[in-house]
């Protein structure tokens, strides 16, 4: 090998690559952090609708990719992209022009495909413009951008909705892709075409052997527990702050410590984990689930102690409700670092050989069914313990209003439960299979996952 080889040189439509998807993260954190709140507030959705449109657009974003990722293979990447940003573009911009329900619905389907599209193309072009020595190398630098555009599109959007509105946010998102389609357009170039075409065929082949694979549905299933409390992130916390905390609120921010956590300490665990089975680690993540969201529901009895505010080492104050918020999304993070990555690693172990790619990409097959699930649990309990404000009789008292969010924190215990029973499942579904994987000769598939 030589020290060219072993560099972090890549050609330029790698680093184009990155810029754009850099670019597509920031427009789609943008807009999907605060996609509840323009859905009930700009649109009119009721808090339940708001559930179950959210749910299904963020469902549909991971589970066509794999169908969209055949289509790929046969127009080709560079094609692919300009197709993919054009249609962000126009979605994300006729979100910020049309505010009815119908045509909102319409103009998310169409956001929804354009971004479906992104993840073969990026991750193909990535894998096509690296090497096999330096591309863990170039998947750890995508892996950074990924969360730095995730980060700096939920930074700056507070300064949107509240300077000039929400529903300019989706303009934000609009030039932030129309920048990606440029890019596309004028700098980069096609790159080769995948070293094995996928039919639709073979991806629904796929789907089908994956429904009929005992082990990779059943932990599918489980780890979609964990999914659902992550989500809610963006389907519960951003109007349980706002609402308890007033429109001043920055949940944007509060969101970006789960991207800092996992950029600081995933590659640290995964190391430390990497002695361990896959099922090991991910048992460890989900074990810290529930006290994730039993830290979020635990605002109220620290107010009782401290008052209002707390003291952080003297230098400044904080809301008791910020403060569990940053403890429980933190876990959220750490949590993930367990799971996420030796999660993909087991999906891979339970492929035929030579469809590794294949089946990883339904791997994120949890986030469908925990986007439905969870998204659609969160209009009801937010109906229920956390209402609109503007669904509230007019002319209460600030005393008498006081009175409906008084039980807003156990919307977090019903996460909780769901937490727990999920990590306990997991458990079970470890001791069940290393009983099976006992019987089974050293070195079987099962054995090395």
């Amino acid at each position: 090998m030589t020290s060219s080889e072993q560099s972090w040189r890549f050609p330029k439509e790698f680093w184009l690559a990155n810029l754009m998807e850099l670019l597509e993260r920031a427009a789609y954190y943008g807009f999907f952090i605060v996609l509840t709140l323009y859905l009930t507030n700009i649109v009119g959705f009721n808090d339940q609708w708001t559930g179950v449109v959210a749910g299904v657009f963020f469902a549909g974003l991971y589970f066509l990719p794999p169908f969209v990722g055949a289509i790929v293979d046969k127009i080709g990447f560079k094609r692919g992209l300009i197709l993919a940003f054009a249609i962000l573009t126009v979605g994300y911009a006729m979100l910020g022009v049309f505010h009815s329900k119908l045509l909102v619905i319409v103009f998310l389907f169409v956001t929804m495909v354009g971004g479906s599209f992104i993840k073969p193309l990026i991750t193909g072009t990535v894998a096509k413009t690296s090497t096999e020595i330096n591309r863990a190398r170039g998947y750890s630098l995508f892996y950074w951008v990924v969360n730095i555009g995730a980060f700096s599109g939920k930074t700056f959007v507070p300064y949107i909705r509240q300077g000039i509105g929400l529903e300019y946010v989706n303009f934000f998102s609009s030039a932030m892709s129309f920048l990606a389609l440029l890019t596309v357009i004028f700098l980069f170039k096609q790159v080769g075409p995948p070293e094995e075409e996928k039919s639709l065929k073979d991806v629904f082949r796929a789907l089908v052997n994956i429904f009929t694979t005992p082990r990779l549905i059943i932990l599918t299933l489980i780890v979609a527990g964990f999914w659902i409390i992550q989500h809610q992130l963006y389907a519960t916390m951003p109007k349980y702050v706002i609402r308890l905390m007033g429109a001043e609120a920055k949940p944007e921010w509060l969101a970006n410590v789960n991207p800092l956590v996992v950029v600081i300490f995933v590659v640290f665990i995964t190391q430390v984990m990497r002695k361990y089975k896959a099922v090991t680690s991910m048992s460890v993540g989900m074990l810290m689930m529930p006290f994730s969201a039993l830290a979020m529901a635990m605002s109220v009895p620290l107010e009782n102690i401290t008052g209002p505010e707390v003291s952080i080492f003297g230098l400044f104050s904080m809301y008791p409700l910020t403060i569990m918020m940053i403890i429980g999304i933190s876990i959220q993070g750490l949590a993930e670092c367990f799971i996420s990555p030796r999660f993909l690693e087991y999906f891979s172990f339970q492929a035929p050989k030579g469809e590794e790619g294949l089946y990883l990409g339904f791997s994120h097959l949890h986030s469908f069914l925990s986007a439905l699930a969870g998204f659609i649990m969160s209009g009801f309990l937010l109906d229920a313990y956390c209402p609109d404000p503007r669904t509230l009789p007019e002319g209460i008292s600030v005393t008498e209003k006081a009175t409906y969010y008084a039980h807003a924190h156990y919307i977090w215990y019903y996460f909780a439960v769901i937490g727990l029973v999920a990590a306990i499942a997991l458990l079970i579904f470890r001791y069940v299979t290393n009983k099976i994987d006992e019987k089974n000769e050293p070195g079987t598939t099962q054995e090395r996952a």
